[in-house]
């Protein structure tokens, strides 16, 4: 029968043909797969290359940030009269520095009044028995004179006029610091034995004119006094010259170079929310060593300092000249803490992804609750969904933009704008949630059918 070996024969040859094109489906498949992990071990070098300079590139700008806060400090407080100014203005009333300029008031006074002398106001008759008095006074007359004296500096140092003394004699010391460490500038300010001394000669001069008129004559005869006291020392202030040169130069361009380096890394990062998570921790971990640093180098610097500088007056002045920089050093680290919070919950973290859905099913309830109430948001709230995404990046480059313009933001600054911008953004989700959406979709009834 041919029909049936014809039959037969288309069939096979149906069979060899379908058997063949699997078997080039087969190896198109393979081909693919062998292509693919071709790619793939060509791309894992790539890859490695790219998260090791990544890394680098993060590590060099966390290294930098706490050097970018140093000249940032030191552009300011160098660079800027009026704001040294205002920063030192307060220790004019700081209890120990004015217990400090009274004690060296006092014994400048004492050096130069001669206890003998005393009695020129006696008279002629009187003056063997006052003699004799004050021989046997000895050394209790001398404490009660000092005692005088030091009650009359301390009415000098407390009054209006030492804080205008000390105002101006501080605009003097920017010079003289500028001129220490920059090498330019000047003053009447002393530099002496690495040191920035203020004279405290005027207030000697109001302290003798004070004792004359309380009818202490023998203070007449006191000579012009130049007393100093120290605001500032280095055991070598010539080295110290050039590092604080190249940070005053560098007080822009570090901070904006740190920052950018830091940025580049997460951008060549191939887990790019992952690594800005790991890159704004290490960047506030490295401002937290700077802080770190900051109290140690107070104990190092108030143990170098002589006996005759005052302690505690040593320490107002430390604390007031580093106030801020601790200022920006907790700013800084609340910026990296936050972003890294940020850059954590926008992730696909099982945690994360849970802070969002509570987030969304509160706000969610509260809008449908509002809805139930007669609340409509009218065309506002279609704008703002279909425009969600635009105005989330808008919220955040305003947040980033307040932040830069911010005149010397604090950690309680950076802290708010957060919480204004989180509060926007429950007021944008708010707007943009749709009630008659969520409804339908929980009872399977189209949208449209609600409103009908």
């Amino acid at each position: 029968m041919p029909n049936d070996g014809t039959v037969g024969s288309d069939g096979e040859r149906a069979d060899a043909s379908g058997v063949g094109g699997e078997r080039s489906e087969v190896e198109q498949l393979r081909s693919r797969v062998a292509a693919l992990e071709v790619d793939k071990s060509a791309r894992a070098p790539r890859r490695r290359w790219r998260s090791f300079f990544s890394a680098l590139v993060i590590v060099i700008g966390c290294i930098l940030a706490p050097l970018a806060a140093v000249a940032a400090w030191t552009a300011d407080e160098i660079g800027d009269t009026d704001r040294y100014v205002d920063t030192v203005a307060p220790l004019a009333s700081d209890p120990d520095i004015q217990a400090a300029a009274a004690n060296r008031v006092t014994n400048a006074v004492m050096e130069h009044i001669d206890l003998p002398t005393l009695l020129e106001g006696v008279a002629p008759a009187d003056r063997p028995l006052a003699e004799k008095a004050l021989g046997k006074l000895g050394d209790s007359l001398e404490s009660a004179v000092r005692s005088f004296v030091h009650d009359k500096s301390e009415e000098i140092v407390a009054s209006d006029n030492f804080e205008s003394f000390w105002t101006e004699a501080n605009r003097r010391i920017h010079s003289a610091v500028d001129k220490a460490l920059t090498g330019s500038g000047g003053g009447a300010v002393k530099i002496n034995n690495d040191s920035v001394s203020v004279d405290l000669g005027p207030v000697v001069a109001q302290v003798k004119q004070r004792l004359i008129d309380e009818g202490m004559t023998a203070a007449a005869k006191i000579p012009e006094l130049h007393t100093d006291f120290t605001v500032l020392r280095a055991d070598d202030i010539g080295k110290v010259k050039t590092y604080f040169r190249i940070l005053q130069m560098a007080g822009f361009w570090l901070p904006v170079l740190s920052v950018l380096l830091i940025a580049a890394g997460v951008l060549l990062s191939t887990h790019r929310r992952r690594i800005l998570v790991v890159a704004a921790l290490g960047f506030a971990f490295a401002l937290l060593l700077l802080g770190g640093g900051l109290t140690l180098f107070r104990v190092a610097y108030l143990n170098a300092l002589p006996d005759t500088v005052s302690q505690p007056a040593a320490e107002s002045v430390y604390d007031t000249l580093t106030h801020y920089m601790r200022t920006t050093v907790r700013m800084a680290v609340t910026v990296g803490v936050v972003i890294a919070l940020a850059a954590w919950l926008s992730g696909h973290g099982r945690w994360a992804k849970f802070v969002r859905q509570s987030w969304h099913s509160g706000i969610g309830s509260v809008r449908a609750t509002a809805d139930r109430a007669g609340m409509r948001t009218g065309p506002v709230g279609p704008f703002i969904r279909r425009h969600r995404k635009w105005i989330t990046w808008v919220l955040v480059g305003l947040a980033v933009l307040t932040s830069i313009l911010w005149n010397y933001p604090t950690a309680l600054v950076i802290v708010g704008i957060a919480l204004v911008w989180l509060i926007v953004m429950a007021l944008v989700e708010f707007l943009a949630a749709n009630p008659e959406s969520e409804n339908a979709q929980a009872v399977d009834v189209p949208p449209g059918q609600l409103t009908s």
